[in-house]
């Protein structure tokens, strides 16, 4: 059995639904010189439709960009983290900034 998609086909459908909207391709077309290529959301919509209808092997094959599969895809951060994350406040949380103090 394929692998289940990793967002549920209507996230996919909106987000065809949203790119091809004029106000989104005029934005696009402003930051990047060129309007949006919004037939991708159509596939991985179509794709995820298929694996729901039939469990369909063939739907887990859509290859995207860089070689991954379409319905197989996680999100994986690129970066380590900037900071460390706290597992609680500073015990000093509660207190006023120093922002009037001179430096």
């Amino acid at each position: 059995v394929p692998p289940q998609p990793p967002r549920p086909c209507e996230d996919y459908w909106w987000e065809w639904k949203h790119c091809r909207g004029l106000r989104y391709a005029f934005h696009h077309y402003y930051a990047h010189g060129e309007l949006p290529a919004c037939g991708r959301w159509k596939e991985d919509y179509e794709a995820c439709r298929a694996w729901e209808r039939d469990r369909s092997a063939a739907a887990a094959k859509v290859p995207l960009p860089g070689g991954r599969t379409g319905l197989t895809v996680r999100w994986e951060p690129k970066h380590a983290p900037v900071w460390r994350l706290r597992k609680s406040p500073p015990p000093d949380w509660y207190l006023p900034l120093d922002q009037d103090k001179p430096n």
